[in-house]
């Protein structure tokens, strides 16, 4: 089944929305302690610069095959150019990239020694998006939806998914048929009202629903579907796989057992795959089944991971 569905994803136009940043990774070993205080010395090899956070996504949906634009901001800094950069080289579509004069693109610098993280620096900036530039994008909405099959929201909490910009996306996209698929953030899940599939891991849910991490699943679930007014509401839950309900439908899916070396970015990935196979018209159950096994897949490699059909494919056999 799973090689069947994977032929049926076909190209697609998927408009990703979210905080973008440049992941970078400090690669050495370690081999001393410093005689200046008891931390190690990382003797410093290569670096490495990567899209990150909503960044991460577009990197697997084009590992999936599909056409990417990105919708978020950058400032006129390094990082910036070099995030700009590495989405150019990848042919991703930059109409609705903003540049917000005053911000500073985020940056999270992890530092490697013998594929372990030793300790990551973040610089970044969370003010909210401000006014003029919040209207200035919802008027140009109508125009970046034109063509797009599926929208990928990727909130990691930075500031430019605002209330009003996440209402007038969703909308838009509600007013054209376009499936909205979000990577949720925070407890107020009413911002992301009418979407299609809203995807928290299970503390972002239980958090979400303000009842006890006692409370039953299916109980946690409803309440986010009554509160929210999405479609689907999809849980994912680490080493125990999937939960997804629709209405007062309840599948579970349990995940593949799999030695964990990285769990990072792996929600990137499960939202990548749902949006791909949604954008395909594929059922969310079979969706979800791929993006569960290609959570399995990620969490095995080092670093944000790239997962392709082909990765699928093999995994199936």
């Amino acid at each position: 089944m799973v090689k069947e569905l994977l032929l049926s994803i076909k190209p697609r136009h998927i408009l990703v929305v979210g905080d973008l940043c440049i992941d970078r990774y400090t690669f050495g070993s370690v081999n001393r302690i410093s005689p200046e205080a008891p931390v190690p010395v990382l003797h410093a090899s290569r670096e490495e610069h990567r899209p990150g956070m909503a960044g991460n996504a577009i990197l697997n949906l084009l590992s999936l095959g599909q056409r990417v634009s990105a919708l978020g901001r950058i400032a006129s800094d390094y990082a910036g150019r070099t995030l700009t950069d590495a989405l150019l080289a990848e042919n991703v579509g930059l109409h609705g990239l903003l540049t917000q004069e005053g911000y500073q693109t985020p940056i999270k610098n992890r530092f490697i020694a013998s594929n372990q993280q030793i300790l990551r620096v973040d610089t970044e900036s969370t003010e909210p998006l401000p006014g003029h530039l919040e209207h200035e994008i919802i008027s140009t909405l109508p125009a970046l939806l034109e063509g797009v099959d599926a929208v990928a929201i990727s909130d990691y909490g930075k500031g430019f998914l605002t209330p009003t910009l996440l209402a007038a996306l969703i909308q838009h996209a509600r007013q054209r048929n376009i499936p909205t698929i979000v990577d949720p953030k925070g407890r107020a899940f009413a911002r992301y009202a009418l979407a299609t599939v809203i995807k928290p891991n299970l503390q972002e849910a239980i958090d979400a629903s303000n009842l006890s991490p006692c409370t039953p699943l299916p109980l946690i679930a409803a309440t986010l579907l009554q509160q929210t007014g999405a479609d689907h509401l999809m849980i994912t839950r680490s080493e125990k796989g999937i939960s997804l309900f629709s209405g007062d439908t309840h599948h579970y899916l349990p995940a593949e057992e799999r030695e964990v070396r990285d769990v990072t970015g792996a929600g990137d990935t499960v939202l990548a795959v749902t949006t791909a196979a949604v954008a395909n018209q594929i059922p969310i159950i079979q969706g979800a089944h791929l993006a569960n096994l290609a959570a399995s897949i990620a969490i095995q490699r080092f670093g944000c991971a790239r997962i392709s059909l082909q990765d699928l494919a093999t995994l199936a056999g």
